[in-house]
């Protein structure tokens, strides 16, 4: 205190306690959860999912911007090249890898405004608590949108007569009639878990052991 300043007068510690005094005989409000849950707003920044075309490919071409846009470090992606032995999407890439690191998930949607292709997008689903640190790292196949009854599940050969601009165009609605999922060449194992890098600091997918 500089020399010759004044000393505050000493104020009221009662007043100090009006807040609380005010609450006191306010009605409390309880909420039942999660017995009862309130419906969140349409644009709720929840889970992140990885979506689909109308036949079943996926919309992810393994690009990474989402995790260039990430300012929390919290996605991995490893992209591939697509065969037409082995095709996971319309084009020429696609996310053999994916992975999002909800420790670390701030939930600010930057990511799916870089997506070219609308493949990520996010759920109202905000349950996110788990017991353990790798369970609440989400794979590939935990974000991947589940199939509808007009869609085969990938890999699969894409539509006749189509290209990858007819798909973002919107002219493939549905699987070609007698399209069937095609064999993988990683011994039956998925994408996700044959990765063998999850990216810095990150917990590596679990191995696949053959017996």
């Amino acid at each position: 205190m500089e020399r010759g300043a004044t000393v505050p007068e000493f104020q009221n510690p009662v007043a100090g306690f009006g807040v609380t005094f005010k609450a006191m005989f306010k009605k409390r409000l309880t909420e039942q959860y999660p017995e009862e849950k309130k419906p969140t707003a349409p644009r709720f920044h929840g889970r992140h999912q990885l979506n689909r075309h109308p036949d079943g490919l996926e919309k992810c071409i393994g690009c990474e911007l989402c995790a260039w846009a990430c300012p929390a470090d919290a996605i991995y992606v490893e992209g591939a090249d697509n065969t037409e032995e082995e095709r996971y999407s319309p084009g020429e890439r696609y996310g053999r890898v994916y992975q999002i690191n909800y420790l670390r998930c701030i939930l600010c949607g930057l990511c799916i405004e870089a997506c070219p292709t609308r493949a990520l997008t996010m759920t109202n689903e905000y349950e996110l608590a788990d017991r353990s640190r790798e369970s609440l790292i989400y794979t590939k196949e935990e974000l991947l949108a589940g199939l509808e009854d007009t869609m085969v599940d990938t890999p699969h050969a894409i539509f006749p007569g189509m290209t990858e601009k007819d798909y973002y165009s919107g002219l493939v609605t549905e699987a070609a009639p007698g399209t069937v999922r095609q064999t993988a060449h990683s011994k039956g194992e998925m994408p996700q878990e044959a990765a063998h890098t999850t990216g810095e600091n990150e917990p590596a997918a679990p191995e696949v052991i053959e017996r």
